[in-house]
């Protein structure tokens, strides 16, 4: 049977390819598939112990069948991963503003237009997380970072960002409006990548809970991962996070 082979992050320089074809056994699962493909590229074998499967968008394990025709993605583990100022006042608050002066950048993610779209009539608060390229990173050694180059597998990105805001529903019934947001491609230092958005009628709702248990399962689950980029070199950045069964 014919199954199609998709490589992500450092997975595909390896080989200096992103996708192939294969023709398998019928019936053959996702142990004989990792055999296929050390004996296909040997230059994996250094980190293939960690690479996670999945199968038409789904993780996929050792003992699954491979049904024909599947779409299946091969990838490390999701990407993981000052001053201060108090004011008073009667105008708006600009949380573009304030993001771009804590990070001295632009924001690259319009909030505000973000949080309209969340809020409505009956609600009362809003818990907003968004994570930033730091400009040093500490990995062993000091890092300074240039820029990051996010790379997504959009289609299961997309289902596992679905998956997250039923998970959310399903814990915390009083939030009401929910946005998730990944940017992909080259951002520079500084620059916000990443949006999680929950509000309800009340702050005491769960809503602190829920946005941190957003951002936390987009690490865990999402397939994206980051490639960081400083004036020495590149490396793309691997998590440690391995998905279960059911995920």
């Amino acid at each position: 049977m014919k199954v199609k082979i998709l490589f992500f992050a450092n997975l595909k320089n390896l080989i200096s390819k992103s996708k192939i074809e294969l023709t398998i056994p019928e019936n053959s699962l996702v142990r004989d598939l990792r055999v296929i493909v050390l004996d296909l590229y040997p230059q994996l074998t250094d980190v293939f112990s960690n690479v996670i499967i999945s199968i038409n968008q789904e993780f996929a394990f050792d003992e699954d069948i491979i049904p024909d025709n599947a779409e299946i993605a091969l990838f490390p583990p999701v990407s993981g991963g000052g001053d201060s100022r108090i004011f008073i006042t009667e105008a708006p608050i600009d949380i573009n503003n304030l993001l771009a002066e804590a990070t001295r950048t632009t924001t690259g993610i319009d909030i505000n237009n973000l949080l309209a779209e969340a809020t409505r009539t009956t609600t009362g608060a809003a818990a907003i997380f968004t994570g930033i390229i730091r400009g040093e990173t500490t990995r062993g050694k000091p890092f300074t970072t240039i820029g990051l180059e996010y790379e997504s597998y959009i289609p299961m990105a997309e289902s596992k960002l679905n998956q997250i805001v039923q998970e959310i529903r399903d814990n915390w019934e009083q939030v009401e409006t929910i946005i998730l947001g990944q940017r992909i491609g080259y951002m520079d230092s500084g620059t916000p990548t990443v949006i999680v958005i929950c509000t309800s009628s009340h702050r005491d709702s769960g809503i602190f809970e829920a946005a941190k248990y957003g951002i936390d399962r987009i690490k865990q689950i999402v397939p994206v991962w980051k490639k960081e980029i400083g004036p020495d070199g590149e490396e793309w950045i691997e998590g440690e996070y391995l998905p279960k069964k059911g995920e």
